[in-house]
């Protein structure tokens, strides 16, 4: 954050505030002016070694971010909580706590603005390094761990998959499947087309390949650091809720949950960006960068057998790479939008009314007759998804995907 008074720019009392004492000093001054004075009445104390003042802190920030919609809210509030929660944990893990001291560091990084990322990431390096030099690590029992073996081995069978899908799957038209195509063919045949494509044979050397499939692996990484998940069916039902859980705890929800209305989904959530280990279990394909692109998002999709997301379309190019496991995906394209009912309301008018697993044919009768594409998306393959093309996704097995969503340029689509 530079500073913002005048003055000579070469003089170290007017330099850019780059240390974490400088950053939080200016943090603290726009709070005052956004009215926040029992906050940093709060932070003050908190700084001083005052654990219920730095809890009181975050519980007033949390607050804040929960004022009304969440692009309404202020930046600099934002921060605040993050500022908060590297209180807390600064000071639970003094008395030892680490435990509670990574879960302030999550729910930092996750709900808390960017001014304070690096000082967040270093306490979290700093615990997990502490943890590995003392030899602690969460240990699976063998029943588990055969557990999660055999969910990522499911239905294999052509036969045993069509019983759980919708009607008609794999009947109509099949995704045309490419092996290690050249950026160049990507962009000629399929980019230029907004045509999907199956490519395979370009994800073989990620370590993610190998190590995903590993659960005592994932555990030792992961199994501390809290993360948002789903429960239920999908985002569509009314018993459908969202949790904060420790990724041991979602692990094991995954080898024991077989009740549909409670399948826990870590779902489109920005799981690299808070656990940079994981991150560097992949890379960002060259297609990504197709027509001049720039990545958007790199999000986690991360689940048990019978995880489905309803008919929705987005606006980005989609990479969808499917790690570990196998999924099903039906598409439409952007031309049929008017023929699946969309839903009225602006939350959800890029999600279809229509329940592929359960047409009701009287209500929605256009839906019930259109032409899609569809496939199994094996282990080790990408979907390339144009913008606007509708997409229902239904794990097969246990299954670990990664999007990646980028935009480009306007283009002007051959053939049209």
């Amino acid at each position: 954050m530079g500073g913002e008074e005048g003055g000579d720019a070469d003089s170290p009392a007017e330099a850019p505030a780059t240390g974490v004492e400088d950053r939080r000093a200016v943090l603290l001054r726009r709070i005052t002016e956004e009215g926040g004075f029992a906050y940093v009445s709060s932070v003050e104390k908190a700084a001083s070694g005052d654990l219920r003042a730095a809890e009181a802190a975050r519980e007033m920030a949390w607050e804040q971010l929960h004022s009304g919609p969440w692009h309404e809210v202020v930046d600099t509030w934002r921060d605040a909580y993050a500022m908060a929660c590297l209180h807390v944990a600064e000071l639970r893990a003094c008395a030892g706590e680490r435990g509670e001291a990574l879960r302030a560091l999550d729910m930092g990084i996750i709900m808390g603005g960017p001014l304070l990322r690096g000082d967040l990431d270093a306490i979290v390096g700093k615990i997990m390094s502490d943890k590995s030099e003392a030899g602690g690590s969460i240990g699976t029992g063998s029943d588990c761990a055969e557990r999660w073996k055999e969910g990522i081995s499911k239905n294999r069978d052509l036969a045993e998959v069509l019983q759980i899908l919708p009607s008609k799957s794999l009947s109509c038209k099949t995704i045309v499947k490419r092996s290690s195509i050249s950026l160049e063919a990507f962009i000629c045949d399929y980019f230029l087309h907004d045509s999907p494509v199956i490519i395979s044979g370009c994800i073989e050397h990620w370590p993610a390949r190998t190590k995903w499939k590993d659960i005592e692996y994932l555990k030792r990484i992961a199994g501390d650091r809290t993360v948002p998940v789903e429960v239920g069916k999908n985002y569509l039902c009314t018993e459908w809720k969202q949790e904060l859980i420790t990724f041991s705890l979602f692990l094991e929800r995954i080898c024991s949950t077989n009740c549909a209305a409670n399948l826990t989904y870590l779902a489109q959530h920005r799981l690299f960006d808070q656990i940079r280990e994981l991150r560097n279990d992949i890379m960002i394909p060259d297609y990504c960068f197709a027509g001049g692109g720039e990545l958007q998002s790199l999000n986690a999709w991360f689940g048990p057998i019978g995880t489905v997301t309803p008919l929705h379309h987005d606006p980005h190019h989609n990479l969808f790479a499917q790690v570990v496991g196998r999924k099903y995906v039906r598409l439409y394209p952007a031309s049929t939008s008017e023929d699946l009912y969309p839903h009225a309301e602006s939350m959800l008018s890029n999600t279809s009314q229509v329940d592929l697993d359960n047409i009701d044919v009287k209500e929605f009768s256009k839906a019930e007759n259109l032409d899609f594409m569809d496939c199994v998306l094996e282990e080790g393959e990408m979907l390339y998804i144009p913008p606007k093309w509708w997409h229902y996704v239904k794990s097969l097995s246990t299954s670990f995907s990664v999007s990646f969503w980028w935009s480009a340029p306007s283009i002007p689509s051959k053939g049209r």
